[in-house]
């Protein structure tokens, strides 16, 4: 089923557009998705019919130089909360849900730390941790290692394989190929069907609509020290991770799980990155408390 309105954009203050897509049900409650990595407002469009039948708005935005969104210069995490409650503004919305998949896990740890005061939940989805963790890339696939240590070690190159993507986004059968080599075995399944394919092609491609600048930016970013601390927040966060993922392995929720002082963790044995397709009946409902 398609998304309510796919390519809407809010005007920010200080002029920079934000891009945007609902999914799910217009008049439900609001749950602000972030995306992963490399990604766009595109990406829930898996979960549409099931928050249209629990009754949630799903908002998903696209991050400053991806998809719709104005490339910001040396923006950082903490500049999301202020994106999210202009967008939450703009929509009037006074308090809202977030949740962070695979790579918006930082976008949502920092609204709740920022933003506690608006949020009536906070989820993280296979969310990546901080890389300076201990054993941060323990059982990570060797493609995602070396891309993000290219983005540590030597960032300033971190466009190269950001363009080599977009390049590949031309053909989106080919890039998700190359995505496709750093998902666990377990994922392979679930990423052959062709509704779940033809998702994350519409989302991959829409992530380099600019080209290269925003993701390769958001690479420096995640593999550098996030600006703010996991231990400072305070209200709960909810954390679904499997144990079995090679994208953002199970290290990374452990640590997430340790850090977070109010967290509420569910572990799944033998499953992989991409548990969320398959349950969102559970997850949602945590997310509407």
């Amino acid at each position: 089923m398609a998304a309510i309105q796919m390519g809407r954009t809010l005007r920010l203050r200080d002029g920079r557009f934000l891009g945007y897509a609902e999914h799910g049900n217009p008049t439900g409650k609001p749950l602000f998705w972030f995306h992963g990595f490399p990604g766009s407002r595109l990406e829930p469009q898996f979960l549409h019919e099931t928050a249209a039948k629990r009754d949630v708005r799903v908002i998903a935005l696209d991050r400053p130089g991806m998809g719709l969104s104005t490339f910001k210069r040396a923006r950082t995490f903490l500049d999301w909360p202020d994106d999210v409650a202009q967008a939450a503004d703009l929509l009037g919305i006074d308090r809202f849900a977030v949740a962070g998949l695979s790579g918006g896990s930082p976008y949502a740890a920092v609204c709740a730390l920022k933003l506690a005061d608006r949020l009536t939940a906070a989820g993280i989805i296979s969310g990546i941790a901080p890389f300076d963790a201990p054993d941060a890339t323990l059982g990570m696939s060797r493609q995602n290692r070396l891309l993000f240590t290219l983005g540590r070690r030597l960032p300033w190159l971190a466009r190269l394989p950001m363009a080599a993507l977009a390049f590949q986004a031309r053909n989106p059968d080919r890039l998700l190929r190359q995505v496709e080599r750093s998902f666990a075995e377990v994922d392979r399944p679930i990423m052959a069907r062709p509704a779940v394919r033809q998702v994350y092609k519409d989302d991959f491609t829409e992530a380099f609509r600019q080209g290269s600048r925003g993701p390769a930016w958001e690479l420096v970013l995640y593999s550098r020290p996030w600006g703010f601390a996991l231990e400072k927040i305070r209200m709960e966060v909810h954390l679904w991770q499997g144990e079995a993922d090679a994208n953002v392995p199970l290290s990374m929720g452990r640590y997430l799980a340790a850090f977070i002082a109010n967290c509420r963790a569910t572990f799944y044995p033998g499953e992989g990155h991409l548990l969320a397709i398959d349950r969102m009946d559970e997850i949602l409902p945590s997310l509407l408390r």
